[in-house]
């Protein structure tokens, strides 16, 4: 078989130069069949190697008769049962080969996303730890929503995975776009569909804003495969390397990071997310005049030690209000307790573990308290007379023991009966 560039040269000689197939048979020292040839072919000669055999040959007729009755047996069992004493590498290859033909083959169909219709939500748990207070780190978890048509993502760390916390972020990363889809979809978080149904307060959260929560079906991870991808992405390309001083920290540099990340050409959808996004959000919800209802709230009744607890923190309340009901709302950044719609405890939100937050103006206004209870309670003590007028006396417990004559706790009367 002649050389591509020989087959090259014969036809230019040919075509372009004119000369005859004797005389371009006498320059290239090739016979004339072979330049016939050559100008009869369509395109250029190809080496083709017929396949040789392999060791799996002899085996192949024991490997499908196992896999016609266990077709997923595993392919070290089948090497078992066949005796192979070789590679693993050629029987795996024949294995894979021809399993197809007895398990049969599950294709996946193309989706295609129309603009402004869905938005796909998750959590990502990076490895790395957050330090959140002194001595203390923690892994927090990172609301990731990727918009399904342009594939713009968007990413924030959280305090917990509680309800009112995702909702905050989910309402924070919306805020960025400007507008929302007309679905979110999740899987089955707990905190906001674990039951198989969406939980009340992400039905209110989706209500204020005119959309719809939709719950992936359960163990189906590529139902959301854009966003686990993502996942993924943060995982490999913006997590190594990093340090990370606070939360806010990782926030700041992961919202720097995602500006190139949403400019880099997807292949998916032939484009940069960022250039498509007002595609999508021309198609997308305008965002409700009033805030969804978001983050963390309880009604608690308070108790002496004017202390409310917020994801195992514990927050001062003004101990001038011990014994009402008052209403907890925490957000990721603030933690505020009203009562009787007065503003009685404002904090920053810690995202510690058993840590205690103390105003110290609510130290000082109860022991301010304090001392004025004691003396109430002494005035009210020294006020206290008999029908005749004269003061009751607080006598001490052993005036009683002399009175009635009990000044020894071990007499034979007692030892007797105790024995």
């Amino acid at each position: 078989m002649i050389s591509v560039e020989d087959w090259a040269e014969i036809r230019r000689l040919h075509r372009s130069e004119g000369l005859p197939i004797k005389e371009i048979a006498r320059r290239m020292g090739i016979a004339r069949n072979t330049v016939r040839a050559a100008l009869r072919a369509d395109g250029p000669p190809k080496r083709e190697r017929k396949p040789r055999g392999s060791l799996a040959d002899a085996v192949e007729p024991q490997v499908r008769q196992l896999l016609a009755e266990f077709p997923r047996m595993p392919a070290t069992v089948i090497a078992e049962r066949v005796g192979w004493e070789y590679s693993m590498t050629a029987l795996k290859d024949r294995i894979r080969a021809i399993r197809p033909e007895y398990v049969g083959v599950d294709p996946v169909d193309r989706v295609s996303y129309e603009p402004g219709r869905l938005t796909q939500c998750d959590l990502w748990f990076p490895e790395a730890t957050i330090p959140v207070a002194p001595g203390q780190e923690r892994v927090l978890p990172v609301l990731v929503m990727t918009l399904a048509y342009s594939r713009f993502m968007t990413a924030e760390m959280i305090p917990s995975r509680q309800g009112g916390d995702i909702l905050s972020g989910m309402w924070s990363l919306i805020s960025q776009v400007g507008k929302v889809t007309k679905t979110l979809l999740w899987d089955r978080e707990s905190a906001i569909g674990g039951a198989g149904k969406v939980t009340m307060p992400a039905v209110g959260f989706a209500g204020t804003l005119g959309t719809q929560i939709k719950l992936a079906p359960p163990r189906d991870p590529e139902y959301k495969g854009m966003v686990e991808r993502h996942n993924g992405y943060l995982e490999t390309s913006f997590l190594p390397g990093r340090r990370f001083a606070s939360p806010e920290d990782f926030n700041t540099q992961l919202a720097q990071w995602l500006q190139r990340a949403n400019t880099r050409t997807v292949r998916s959808i032939g484009g940069r997310p960022i250039d498509l996004l007002e595609i999508d959000r021309r198609a997308m919800l305008a965002l409700p005049p009033v805030d969804p209802p978001i983050g963390l709230r309880h009604r608690i009744r308070l108790a002496r030690d004017y202390y409310v607890r917020v994801d195992a923190v514990d927050y001062s309340v003004d101990p001038r209000v011990i014994g009402r009901f008052v209403e907890v709302i925490a957000s990721p950044q603030m933690v505020q307790v009203i009562c009787d719609g007065q503003l009685v405890a404002t904090h920053r939100r810690s995202w510690a573990k058993h840590a205690v937050v103390t105003d110290p103006a609510h130290v000082t206004t109860a022991a301010q308290l304090r001392r004025h209870y004691t003396a109430e309670q002494h005035r009210r003590s020294s006020a206290r007379r008999h029908t005749d007028g004269h003061r009751v006396a607080l006598r001490a417990l052993p005036d009683y023991d002399v009175l009635f004559g009990i000044d020894d706790f071990t007499s034979s009367h007692t030892k007797a009966r105790s024995e």
